[in-house]
């Protein structure tokens, strides 16, 4: 855990000292890779006492490893969270965490929007094995509370939506659920935010998850996850959900340069938000733009929540064109400066087609129950010259 004279620190200073003293690791700046699989033992005591739990140490790489130690008090210590396992993907966080804490007969309570790999895991996973998944408009506060039922066991909900920016207030998520029964989980995919934009724990929730792929590390160049909760429930997932189910163990390298992205995590954010902003401004005045989903916009329904959750509105944006799904890829088709790939919070901007990469998981029907629309274009503003990305946009929608 960060000591107290890390919380005193601002949030910027924490993400580059959090969790590491160097004179602890003969005086190396940066955190060592340690590139082991195994670790060795005074006595055989010692060793039983790691495997049990019953004494602090590392004793085999895929349940700890000092370099991901440091990574996972500096996640904690960010998301003011006691604990964090860092994982090999986002995928692994959400699984591992959910094949921890769930069994057969119980059920999920889910936002109508996800990620399309979690709907898939979720839909055509866990599904198989006897948990009921249920889909409710997490926007719609009457709609939780009549789905809510004695076998809720979890609520799992992103804000902003991956793909169409929808805002949850989680505050008001977090006491409907344990207004109805004080053990329920929330469960809060924050990648789109992080922790410099916004902290899920304190307004509530109890788990926070992240594809640490996307802005944690923050140049396209790793996959990773994070889960953060409770030290109980860390330990447990570490031991289970990691260990025995998923298997999804983060590499010592990916932990380090996780490690070194985040330095800088709030100075990039600080960039992305502006960028975004002043996309979305832009497009929301352009002719052959139809409607823009950007929380940071005055005109969009998730405005007034935005503003009281989260520090800054974030660097996605989602947009319909006009014309539809062809003017979307006609657009997307003439692009120069920004790529067209999937994936997020990377230094260059990204654009996709989310009905047709990201969430081609969903059926067509699938798709229009959960508010994801055929034509619907995503936008990760990246750090480059917002006036340059602004001329790319223009000249693509000009065709």
């Amino acid at each position: 855990m960060p000591s107290n004279q890390d919380k005193k620190l601002s949030f910027a200073t924490r993400s580059v000292h959090a969790g590491y003293n160097s004179a602890d690791h003969e005086g190396a700046l940066n955190p060592p890779v340690y590139m082991t699989s195994t670790f060795t033992f005074d006595n055989v005591a010692q060793g039983a006492g790691r495997f049990a739990g019953e004494e602090p140490g590392h004793f085999y790489s895929r349940v700890s490893n000092p370099t991901q130690e440091v990574l996972e008090t500096r996640l904690a210590d960010l998301e003011e969270g006691e604990a964090a396992l860092a994982t090999a993907s986002g995928m692994g966080a959400i699984t591992a965490t959910l094949w921890t804490i769930v069994a057969p007969g119980d059920q999920i309570l889910v936002d109508k929007t996800l990620y399309g790999c979690t709907f898939s895991f979720l839909e055509h996973g866990l599904k198989k094995f006897g948990v009921d998944i249920c889909y409710a408009d997490f926007t719609d506060h009457h709609d939780i509370q009549a789905k809510l039922s004695d076998k809720t066991r979890v609520l799992y909900f992103e804000t902003p939506v991956n793909p169409n920016m929808r805002v949850i207030d989680i505050s008001a998520v977090c006491r409907i659920a344990k207004d109805f029964n004080s053990q329920i989980k929330v469960m809060v995919d924050n990648t789109y935010c992080t922790p410099a934009l916004q902290r899920p724990i304190c307004l509530g929730a109890d788990i926070v998850v992240h594809s640490a792929t996307k802005y944690l590390g923050g140049h396209g160049d790793l996959i990773a996850g994070a889960v953060i909760a409770d030290a109980e429930t860390i330990q447990q997932i570490r031991l289970f959900g990691l260990k025995d189910m998923t298997g999804a163990v983060i590499a010592p390298m990916t932990a380090f340069l996780i490690l070194r992205g985040i330095k800088t995590l709030q100075l990039r954010m600080e960039r992305h938000c502006q960028n975004a902003q002043a996309i979305a401004e832009m497009l929301e005045q352009h002719p052959a733009v139809d409607r823009v989903f950007f929380p940071g916009l005055k005109t969009d329904p998730g405005y007034q929540v935005a503003s009281q959750q989260m520090d800054d509105f974030g660097g996605m944006i989602a947009l319909e064109l006009k014309g539809g799904f062809e003017a979307g890829v006609r657009m997307l088709n003439r692009l120069k400066l920004a790529k067209l790939a999937v994936s997020l919070g990377d230094a260059e901007t990204l654009i996709q087609h989310p009905a047709s990469m990201t969430h081609s998981t969903y059926t067509v029907e699938q798709r229009a129950e959960h508010g994801i629309t055929e034509g619907l274009v995503r936008i990760s503003a990246g750090l480059e010259s917002a006036e340059d990305i602004i001329a790319d946009l223009e000249q693509a929608l000009a065709g």
